[in-house]
């Protein structure tokens, strides 16, 4: 892995987390191109540094398997929709990049070879060392995993430095800071104590799994204009998870 070009930037290669309701922008439901393009040139900016930058990005904002299911469809049937909403949004995201003129791949956990590549992790890490963007898209390939899990997976598989979840919020909070003005943000807290309080950052399994391989996560706001690049260089406000 090779060091980033920006002697500033405290990893050289993260993984990018993203719920699928980060791109509906001010919608409801659905894609917000406008809302893409602005998180695609965030990470631009970045990879522009030399980071080499892996993105997992959920599919909420078109179809989530756990609702599905909760509506009476079988659940099994519900991820596997859930998963192939994820591949939609990284082909928008893909679509974003390169008409910003990063190259990218979507490389998919269920073989679709006429829309993304199958997942080979040693082809993926040579697309990484050639500078190549990768969006991995349908989860695991598993039902009953959440894109958490599949970016907690990816992000060690690739050797990643850091897992950077993008989120509404400027960090970890004791509770809902939307809904009460007096809930305290955390610097720093462990896998344990975010597991114990259920505090939300993740689900279980990929807490456990960033524990057990000690990789570090870091919660910041995706609607903080330059928020992306200001991790990277250790500043902004942002909390990080930690063993």
């Amino acid at each position: 892995m090779s060091a980033p070009q920006d002697a500033n930037a405290k990893f050289s290669r993260v993984m990018l987390k993203i719920s699928g309701e980060a791109l509906m922008g001010d919608l409801g439901y659905g894609l917000h191109p406008p809302t893409v393009e602005r998180i695609a040139r965030e990470v631009k900016i970045v990879h522009d540094l030399g980071v080499e930058i892996c993105m997992v990005i959920g599919g909420g904002n078109i179809f989530r398997g756990l609702q599905g299911s909760a509506q009476g469809m079988e659940r099994t049937t519900a991820d596997y929709m859930g998963m192939l909403a994820t591949v939609m949004n990284a082909l928008a995201m893909q679509s974003a990049l390169e008409g910003l003129g990063a190259h990218c791949r979507v490389i998919s956990a269920i073989r679709m070879d006429e829309v993304a590549e199958p997942y080979i992790r040693r082809r993926a890490v040579r697309h990484l060392e050639k500078k190549r963007i990768c969006i991995f898209a349908a989860g695991t390939g598993n039902p009953y995993f959440t894109t958490d899990t599949a970016a907690t997976l990816r992000a060690n598989e690739m050797a990643c430095e850091a897992i950077l979840k993008g989120t509404k919020v400027d960090g970890v909070y004791d509770k809902d800071p939307v809904k009460h003005a007096d809930a305290k943000r955390y610097d720093r807290v462990s896998y344990d104590d975010v597991l114990a309080q259920h505090l939300g950052v993740m689900d279980a399994s990929a807490i456990a799994l960033a524990r057990d391989n000690n990789l570090p996560i870091i919660v910041f706001s995706l609607d903080e204009p330059g928020g992306f690049k200001g991790i990277l260089a250790g500043e902004g406000t942002y909390t990080t998870v930690h063993g």
